[in-house]
């Protein structure tokens, strides 16, 4: 079945696409732009294209011979693509969201971009684009009301460390290309990931204008140079991969196919803010401003389920860790 479209504005005029014979199919070389701060060319932007669909998947039992393959969907409009009239990509909307660990609270992981490069073309739907980015984890405001995160953060304001209680000084994720830990760059491709099988419930062509995909392996937690920080951050890690299906496991190889909605203008001002206003509305409880996402699932559509009896064990490990390095300071 053919992609809906509807309501394409006009104003594209193309062209950067085919503006270097290296950037075209099937496989372009972007080598020669320079990777680009993704807020320093918002004044540039002219049109997008929303990413109404962000189907991400991820092995929840890295290496074990049935690995669990996980499917989820994130929040709708977590994820855009921003680029000119002719087509250059000077932004990436990169996902943020809520995620729930027991007697925890809810914690906020973004996906931010420190990088980008690429073009677009509304003519034959394709597009190629590179990024670098890094994963961010702290505790949402609404987990510090929980008692047991009060206490954290009491502890860490006492003991003057910083405690990842915003995003100033959350727990970094790094990331990389699969396979090579010394190429921080990896590539968003048209058409949907061939590397693993997609299930029906995840795939959109009936709706969706276009597809692309991205797949990126995790690494190791940056290291803040405070021994007992980065002890504590990797006991908040454990625990969050326990809740989340090992969705940040180093190693694991995070995929997702990006399902566009047709193109649309961009407004300058609501994308320089679309970041601060998607984390308010998860702080203050509200959920995504475009609605939620999908439950985690397995590709026969079980749903995935945490191991409460893991995290618990995690939470009095984190608790024991309290006593032994804080609370006798």
């Amino acid at each position: 079945m053919e992609p809906i479209q509807n309501n394409i504005p006009p104003g594209w005029k193309g062209g950067f696409a085919e503006s270097n014979p290296a950037f075209a199919y099937p496989n372009p070389d972007l080598s020669s732009l320079p990777l680009l701060d993704n807020m320093a060319n918002i004044n540039l932007l002219q049109r997008q294209q929303p990413v109404k669909w962000p189907e991400f998947s991820w092995e929840t039992e890295k290496g074990q011979l049935d690995p669990k393959r996980c499917y989820t969907m994130f929040a709708p409009y977590i994820s855009r693509l921003g680029y000119t009239d002719e087509g250059r990509v000077y932004s990436i909307i990169c996902p943020q969201q809520g995620i729930y660990i027991h007697k925890i609270g809810c914690m906020n992981v973004e996906v931010t971009v420190t990088g980008q490069r690429g073009w677009a073309n509304e003519t034959n739907k394709e597009i190629a684009a590179d990024m670098t980015v890094v994963g961010k984890i702290w505790f949402s405001p609404s987990a510090h009301q929980n008692y047991f995160v009060k206490m954290l953060w009491d502890l860490f304001a006492h003991s003057d460390l910083p405690f990842p209680s915003h995003k100033s000084h959350a727990i970094v994720v790094t990331t990389h290309l699969s396979g090579n830990p010394d190429q921080p760059v990896f590539p968003v491709r048209t058409g949907i990931s061939d590397l693993f099988p997609n299930p029906d419930f995840a795939l959109h062509y009936d709706v969706a204008w276009s597809v692309a995909n991205i797949a990126v392996e995790i690494g190791p937690i940056q290291k803040t140079g405070v021994a007992l920080v980065d002890d504590f951050n990797q006991l908040i890690m454990d625990a969050f991969n326990l809740a989340s299906g090992n969705m940040l496991q180093p190693g694991n190889l995070l995929s997702w196919n990006v399902w566009f909605s047709e193109p649309a203008l961009v407004d300058q001002e609501e994308w320089r803010t679309h970041a601060e206003r998607w984390r308010k509305s998860i702080d203050e409880g509200h959920g995504s401003p475009f609605g939620d996402g999908t439950v985690p699932k397995f590709f026969d559509g079980t749903p995935f389920n945490a191991a409460e009896e893991l995290i618990e064990e995690k939470i009095k490990e984190i608790f024991e860790w309290l006593i032994n390095h804080l609370m006798k300071h």
